[in-house]
């Protein structure tokens, strides 16, 4: 059985996107399946970020405050302006705006810490800011939606404020309470965590992709542009910072990764929660959830490959 998981866990980026095809190619099949159960999903994966996390990954907000500092203003400020600019550029309707908007204000997605463990670069640090920003989303994610795409569409900020403390922080919180509670049966539990949380993600984009497959065809190659730049763009600057300040190769990787990746899933979530007059605002979450799976396993391949010949080199 771990053998099974494993091998989803490191396939994940290939489920999410055969996900993506069966949707667009069978949407009466997913179809029938409520939105709603995009919430229960999202809590799972929450839940087992919480499992996973150890006092050890607080300790580097107290250790290392300015690397966090960094990356997660790097994060809060990179993603969110460019979503709101490639919005502009491409001349997106409002329901694209605000999904793509909604993307680019969420945190750090739980899939950067992989990457970036694969790419040899400073987990710790991912790990802290996913940590940090995740904390910090129930205030900064509603207001910079409100601010960059307030003007256009009607923003609930108290309402999403309480979706993402019930769809995020309770998960994650009660799995730290499990955690404490039960350390011994967690752990044997944290080796199936991965592969649950991929299969989630890819029920998401089934969900998702199968409710607006028809719409999707119609203006889905402007989207999947906008996507592909918002998170290459998103890694670029991310890396480009972290070079700027003078921060080890190792701590770039980091903060590139976890600027690029974002929690998609929660931009779907509160996208169907409270913009359900525009069905649409649904689609960049769940297309950001199959690129940026695919772009991080091309990301984490090259920056593995420039850590081994940087070693040769001076060896």
């Amino acid at each position: 059985m771990k053998n099974v998981c494993k091998l989803i866990s490191n396939y994940m980026g290939v489920l999410v996107l055969l996900s993506a095809i069966a949707a667009m190619a069978f949407p009466e099949v997913f179809s029938n399946v409520k939105p709603t159960v995009i919430n229960p999903l999202l809590g799972v994966i929450m839940f087992g970020m919480g499992l996973t996390l150890r006092a050890d990954d607080f300790r580097i907000v107290f250790s290392r405050p300015k690397d966090v500092i960094i990356g997660c203003l790097a994060q809060f400020t990179v993603m969110p302006l460019l979503a709101w600019t490639l919005a502009r550029v491409f001349q997106l309707d409002d329901a694209l705006t605000v999904g793509v908007v909604l993307v680019g204000c969420c945190p750090g997605g739980t899939a950067s810490n992989v990457i970036t463990y694969l790419a040899k670069g400073d987990l710790a640090l991912s790990v802290g800011m996913t940590g940090v920003s995740t904390l910090l989303a129930p205030v900064l994610t509603p207001f910079l939606v409100w601010l960059l795409a307030g003007q256009t569409v009607d923003v609930d900020v108290a309402s999403m404020f309480l979706s993402i403390l019930w769809v995020v922080i309770l998960p994650i919180v009660a799995g730290l309470a499990v955690k404490r509670l039960w350390p011994r049966q967690t752990e044997q539990a944290t080796s199936y965590l991965p592969a649950l949380s991929s299969l989630a993600i890819c029920a998401i984009v089934l969900i998702v992709i199968a409710a607006n497959a028809n719409k999707l065809l119609t203006s889905g190659l402007v989207i999947v542009i906008v996507v592909m730049l918002h998170n290459i763009g998103g890694l670029i600057i991310g890396y480009i910072i972290g070079r700027m300040l003078r921060l080890t190769s190792a701590k770039r990787r980091a903060i590139s990764i976890e600027v690029g990746m974002q929690n998609s899933g929660l931009a779907s979530s509160l996208a169907t929660l409270h913009f359900a007059t525009y069905p649409m605002a649904t689609i960049p979450g769940a297309v950001f959830s199959v690129w940026h799976n695919i772009s991080g396993a091309l990301v984490a391949r090259f920056f593995a490959r420039k850590e081994l010949t940087d070693t040769l080199k001076t060896s």
